[in-house]
């Protein structure tokens, strides 16, 4: 099998693309008929898992050969992830990356799963509350509380030390929108279509 695209991804740090590196290879060695029995299942749940793509991630485990599922530790922590993420248990999810020691191929596909989750609550928190317990936002972002405060003062967010709540500042939330080419044209090939 070759790994070339994925070991480049993982030297690069473009985790972004590791899951769907891991789909077109794994189609590719399909195709070809060989045995899948070195494959870094692991390292391709944790792909979907940092994508934000649970439903690839549940259909992975599904198809993933039983003795893999039940002799592969990282696997099992892998999933374990993944199943705090489909049930929305957000403090679980940083327990289940912290519950393994990681191998050092997935170790920083970790931390930067880890980091960009912590991003994500954050934006939860702000956009969820207009003011939370000091208590509650460590839990969410899987900070200590003094950490927590100088990290909410530096977003602008006031801390009220005698209530031990935080006020929350709302800031807009940008998003990018990304635009299909096969959709613009079909929907102008369907705007051409009623206009004449």
């Amino acid at each position: 099998m070759e790994f070339s695209p994925l070991s480049s991804a993982l030297a690069s740090k473009s985790y972004e693309r590791f899951a769907d590196i891991c789909d077109d290879i794994m189609l590719q060695v399909a195709a070809e008929g060989v045995s899948f029995q070195d494959w870094p299942y692991a390292i391709h749940l944790l792909g979907h898992i940092y994508a934000g793509d649970i439903n690839s991630m549940r259909f992975l485990w599904k198809s993933m050969p039983s003795a893999v599922k039940e002799n592969n530790p990282e696997v099992q922590a892998a999933w374990r992830i993944g199943q705090k993420l489909w049930v929305r248990d957000y403090v679980g999810v940083y327990e289940a990356i912290r519950g393994f020691n990681w191998s050092q191929e997935a170790q920083g596909l970790v931390a930067a799963f880890s980091d960009h989750y912590t991003k994500k609550m954050f934006q939860l928190l702000q956009s969820a509350y207009s003011t939370i317990s000091i208590q509650d936002t460590s839990l969410f972002l899987n900070m200590n509380e003094d950490d927590v405060k100088n990290y909410v003062q530096q977003q602008g967010w006031i801390v009220d030390p005698a209530s031990q709540m935080i006020t929350v500042k709302k800031w807009p939330i940008v998003t990018e929108q990304k635009l299909n080419p096969s959709k613009l044209h079909s929907l102008t090939e369907y705007v051409f279509h009623l206009e004449h």
